[in-house]
């Protein structure tokens, strides 16, 4: 559930969270990933990227509704381990209670969970699973290495009867404190490449906005290779297309091509940063589609363009080759066809 904390509470969480922070900080492990200073989504995947080249099968899971189901005691002693101090605790204990509002006035008490909207609310929940999980698998099975970010995580196995096992046993500990795992975004998946050839029925996994498959690769003689790595996910494509469609740029006749240069260049160079990090051309139909807006942009604008969809496009591809500095994806070369 998605709680907003009043701005005298925003307030208080920021205090208390940059009091809280360095105190548990040096605890988490390497491989927890989420909500952490000097530590991104992008890491996480690179890291993930390199262990499913030497390891055979993955577990991928997700715990379902982790702000929602937090035990509240748990929390609480979690908290005890790193810090006596009666204000930090006392507000802690309240904001874990706090009824929320709903839209008609009533209040709703709380038993369990934090707010997900609340500013300390991650760094509660990573400190929740740095000892549900984090520690517990580091206990039991320091061979398997992981990768953490919040409540989604990748579990690297050498067999696939490793995996299952490791599988069942997480469900019970996870069920030991109420936490389960998403039974639809868990799973078990080979990592099938050139050399690894078995046939099984799961051979791809989503994370942190990036799919994990086989893939037509080329290494550094030019030599072309099946390879298990990540590009950006059809779910994060679809997500980019259904926002550059709410900006309803072939409305904005209003605006200058520079000065939809200076509106977009920031949303697209963060795409290109973390999307275009691994497997970048899988980013290109993305861009192309960029491109086909700002087509339909232009026609609209200009009148010696209208119902003439190739002039436009021509047109916007020579000043492409001009100033390619304009848009961050003409910079690497997707631009519309020049006549």
């Amino acid at each position: 559930m998605l709680g907003i904390p009043t701005v005298a509470d925003r307030v208080a969480q920021t205090v208390a969270k940059r009091y809280l922070e360095p105190l548990v900080e040096p605890y988490f492990h390497k491989d927890s990933y989420g909500y952490r200073p000097g530590k991104s989504a992008i890491q996480a995947v690179g890291v993930t990227r390199k262990r499913c080249w030497r390891y055979d099968w993955v577990l991928e899971f997700d715990i379902k509704g982790l702000f929602d189901n937090i035990n509240h005691d748990l929390l609480i002693r979690a908290v005890r381990k790193h810090t006596n101090c009666k204000w930090m605790l006392l507000y802690i204990d309240r904001w874990l209670k706090a009824p929320f509002q709903g839209e008609d006035g009533t209040l709703v008490q709380r038993e369990k969970g934090t707010p997900q909207g609340g500013v300390i609310s991650p760094l509660l929940a990573n400190l929740v699973l740095h000892y549900v999980f984090d520690k517990w698998i580091e206990r039991n099975y320091s061979q398997v290495p992981f990768c953490r970010y919040a409540d989604d995580g990748v579990v690297h196995c050498r067999s696939e009867a490793e995996a299952l096992r490791l599988r069942e046993n997480l469900e019970a500990r996870f069920g030991k404190y109420n936490l389960e795992l998403h039974p639809e975004k868990t799973k078990i998946v080979y990592c099938k490449d050139d050399t690894r050839r078995d046939e099984y029925p799961n051979t791809s996994f989503d994370f942190l906005g990036f799919t994990f498959r086989p893939r037509r690769s080329k290494n550094r003689w030019g030599k072309y290779f099946i390879n298990f790595t990540p590009a950006v996910s059809n779910k994060a494509a679809k997500v980019m297309r259904q926002k550059a469609r709410r900006w309803k740029i072939h409305l904005r006749s209003d605006k200058s091509l520079d000065d939809l240069s200076r509106m977009l260049d920031p949303i697209i160079r963060g795409w290109i940063s973390y999307y275009g990090s691994f497997y970048k051309s899988a980013l290109y139909p993305i861009l192309r589609h960029l491109n086909r807006i700002l087509v339909r942009w232009a026609m609209r604008k200009f009148k010696r363009f209208r119902r003439h969809r190739k002039r436009a496009e021509y047109w916007l591809g020579e000043i492409a080759q001009r100033q390619p500095w304009l848009f961050p994806h003409w910079q690497m070369g997707v631009r519309p066809m020049a006549g």
